[in-house]
């Protein structure tokens, strides 16, 4: 069996499995689910389900009433794009804390990111009108890998999605490829 080099990043990185990742507050989603973003959402998939937008048929259905697409869970609470400064920030949308494992990866020249799955369970339909809070929590972080784009390590999180009663709506596993895109084709 080859034995392991030690990695002292990757046992740095793992001091943070099972804390927040971003806020240590669940984060309040800028807005309420709505219809106009639910018809933007069917439009761009082409979604014809009268659920989604016709309260008359969705009132005879087994919903009751207007109800988000499942899919959407995720959108919903979504912060505004910072795009000036991506690329620094690790690939992160916003500002990322310092101590934040992503930021770590970034400083330690894992500057790429390549998303490479995401799960998701719902709870519930969701409901024009639902404001939802989301909280992320890192769930692991692989061994370094060596990939064809690169050495790298796979980080996973956990949003959980709450309502205003903090029920829970849904669940998203997301997992990335942290990646030195210095090392593609390094074969080591």
């Amino acid at each position: 069996m080859a034995e392991v080099e030690p990695d002292p990043l990757r046992e740095e990185l793992e001091a943070h499995i099972g804390e927040p990742l971003g806020a240590s507050t669940p984060t309040l989603a800028p807005d309420a689910v709505n219809l106009p973003m639910i018809r933007h959402w069917v439009d761009a998939f082409d979604d014809r389900n009268p659920v989604y937008l016709d309260g008359e048929s969705a009132a005879s259905a087994r919903f009751g009433g207007v109800v988000a697409p499942p899919a959407m869970l995720q959108t919903w609470t979504m912060p505004r794009l910072q795009i000036v400064g991506i690329a620094e920030r690790g690939g992160a949308s916003g500002e990322l804390p310092p101590d934040n494992p992503l930021s770590t990866l970034a400083d330690a020249g894992y500057t790429g990111t390549l998303a490479t799955n995401s799960e998701l369970e719902f709870e519930r339909y969701l409901r024009p009108g639902d404001q939802l809070r989301a909280a992320t929590v890192l769930e692991s972080i692989s061994n370094r890998k060596t990939t064809t784009i690169g050495r790298g390590y796979f980080v996973t999180w956990v949003t959980t999605y709450t309502d205003g009663k903090d029920e829970v709506v849904g669940r998203q596993r997301f997992r990335i490829l942290k990646f030195d895109p210095t090392t593609a084709g390094d074969g080591s």
